[in-house]
């Protein structure tokens, strides 16, 4: 049976487009992904995973990684011009003495350490600063893939890892000039050909940068007026493409100048509409390039030349982790930022296969020296998410700063008001206003620091702990304010003030009116769901807009009023989670009156009871 669907996908591939690595591809990602992320191993690892398996050395379904991996690359050139939109001239200039200098101080320092560490396991000079400076290339996919998924990548500790990347992308080009220069005699066309070559690159540059100040903010408005979003996906496609093909053709990187595109559109009026069209491209692409890393791992090499492999990989990555850490502790780093980012950024990268190929094609080194250094590089890759996670089992959870914090002890005012994030300090407002005595606590001692600059007294503590509760006296306290913006703790809170302090009156800011009702259960007497009175303001300001006399907004915003207290008592009472579905104004009437279709109210009362999960009004 097996032989006989074979046979057919391999009569169907004769007869037109072969679908079948294609469907492997995206059903590899589509599995793996989910699964690893699920086991707290990250997407990158899945990617990763999956490509080992389909390839030469798992299943043997995909044979050619080389063409699968040149074709994903793509995912990094639209990666990078992704992170370019984000990167304004100004914050790119901001950003200069970390790219020029640390960057420069890391890729030096780390480039001669590992061309040291070449030289002592056995290769010529020449051949271990190829390996050594090509494994000081970071992969730029595997940083910004973890950065972006940790939300980090805007954070300082972030930027300067891009930073560095960018630097790192940069030096790719004197690189590959030096490659030119160590070339034997006759394989290349001597100074003059150097000379035009650097020229080319220049000029490519400009080129880029007077297309991107003329000529594209004016294409871009041609093209919108033309109303097809389809035009403009292919404009977007357009930009990153051509200036990595410009780029590339210059002897350029192609990801750097698919950056320096996305810098010069970063002001652009069309800024978010290009991300938007280039997001989904990025996320496949960028999936298929970690993808095609796990299949171009050779076993077969690695198990051949298991031992120089192993030691390379481990002093490597060790040196150059030592390196990055070291520099970032004496550039005032703290310990915690520095050591991530040497995990982070110890191994090599993407760019090394450029490096190394070119070597090979210069005859500087030999084919299965580069298998070697390939298959060290690939590894690495395939180390780093298991670093990062030992990293997280290693190392303890950063404990906050309590400079200029003080712990709550021994408060006796009449207000307890328990977090202080935007609605806790709108509602502390009134109170004050009125000369209130208010004792306020919270656990973020990022925030109470800049409470303070703004002149208000903010204790830490967590009020889900029965002991910091009697120390912010709330068993004397006339009002207790439950602020937070945690369900499960805001519940916690209520319940211990029920049990503990029976006599203080409880009100609570709820999320929605699942948790309002929970709220009341748990003792509070007075709930608001945050954004209820916002929302009712806001259809107020509606219907007097569209003309409504005062007299008429009175009496619509008491009717709404009332049909959802009368709502919330049917649901507060134990009643489903659509207990008085009928008190909801609804447009489908209206609207199938427009239709000229009759409906049966108590036929939609009946589907609505039946749904399995109902949506939860706010």
């Amino acid at each position: 049976m097996a032989v006989e669907v074979v046979g057919h996908a391999a009569e169907a591939a004769s007869h037109g487009i072969d679908l079948v690595p294609v469907v492997v591809l995206l059903a590899a990602g589509v599995i793996a992904v989910p699964l690893f992320k699920r086991l707290g191993l990250g997407s990158v690892l899945g990617y990763l995973a999956a490509g080992l398996l389909l390839g030469p050395s798992g299943l043997g379904l995909i044979h050619d990684p080389e063409s699968v991996l040149a074709a994903a690359e793509l995912g990094v050139v639209m990666f990078l011009f992704i992170i370019g939109l984000e990167m304004e001239p100004a914050k790119l200039w901001a950003l200069r003495k970390q790219i020029f200098g640390l960057g420069v101080i890391q890729v030096a320092v780390c480039g001669a350490l590992l061309t040291g560490a070449g030289v002592l396991l056995g290769f010529s000079p020449v051949v271990a600063f190829i390996f050594g400076m090509g494994f000081v290339l970071t992969s730029t996919a595997i940083v910004m893939q973890i950065l972006g998924e940790r939300g980090e990548l805007s954070t300082d500790s972030g930027q300067r890892m891009v930073s560095i990347l960018l630097l790192e992308d940069l030096a790719i080009v004197p690189l590959l000039a030096i490659i030119a220069i160590l070339a034997p005699t006759g394989e290349d066309g001597g100074l003059w050909a150097r000379l035009t070559s650097i020229a080319i690159a220049l000029g490519a540059v400009a080129l880029l940068i007077f297309l991107g100040r003329r000529i594209m903010n004016p294409l871009f408005a041609l093209l919108a007026a033309s109303k097809l979003r389809e035009v403009m996906t292919a404009a977007a496609l357009l930009v990153v493409l051509g200036a990595a093909l410009l780029f590339q053709v210059s002897g350029l990187s192609m990801a750097m100048g698919a950056f320096l595109a996305g810098v010069l559109l970063s002001t652009s009026a069309f800024r978010n509409q290009l991300e938007a069209d280039v997001e989904p491209f990025r996320g496949i692409l960028l999936g298929l390039f970690f993808l095609a890393v796990g299949m171009s791992l050779d076993l077969s090499v690695v198990a051949g030349h298991w031992v120089t492999i192993a030691m390379s990989v481990v002093a490597y990555m060790l040196i150059k982790a030592g390196a990055i850490y070291v520099i970032a502790r004496l550039l005032k780093s703290k310990h915690a930022e520095a050591l991530e980012r040497a995990v982070l950024m110890s191994q090599g990268g993407e760019f090394a296969f450029v490096l190394y190929t070119t070597a090979a094609t210069a005859g500087l080194i030999d084919g299965p020296t580069n298998a070697i250094f390939t298959a060290t590089v690939i590894v690495s890759m395939v180390i780093t998410p298991f670093a990062i996670i030992a990293l997280g089992y290693l190392t303890p959870k950063p404990k906050p700063s309590m400079e200029g914090v003080e712990k709550v002890s021994g408060l006796d005012a009449r207000i307890l008001l328990i977090g202080f994030g935007r609605f806790g300090q709108i509602a502390s407002q009134p109170l004050l206003a009125m000369h209130h005595t208010v004792s306020i606590i919270d656990n973020d001692t990022d925030m109470i620091r800049v409470a303070a600059q703004l002149g208000f007294k903010i204790y830490y503590g967590d009020g889900t702990r029965l002991d910091i509760l009697r120390a912010a006296g709330a068993g004397t306290a006339d009002v207790v304010m439950i602020c937070i913006d945690n369900r499960e703790s805001a519940i916690r809170i209520a319940e211990l003030l029920r049990d503990e302090f029976p006599l203080v009156k409880v009100m609570a800011r709820a999320f929605d009116r699942g948790h309002a009702i929970k709220l009341v259960n748990s003792g509070v007497e007075y709930q608001i769901r945050e954004v209820f009175e916002s929302s009712l303001a806001f259809g107020r300001a509606a219907i007097r807009i569209l003309g409504a006399t005062d007299e008429e907004v009175d009496n619509v915003m008491e009717g709404v009023r009332q049909r959802d207290r009368q709502r919330f008592d049917l649901q507060q009472a134990g009643g489903p989670a659509m207990a008085g579905r009928h008190l909801l104004l609804s447009n489908a009437e209206d609207q199938a009156r427009e239709s000229g279709v009759d409906i049966d109210p108590e036929a939609i009362e009946e589907t609505v009871s039946k749904t399995t999960h109902p949506v939860e009004p706010a």
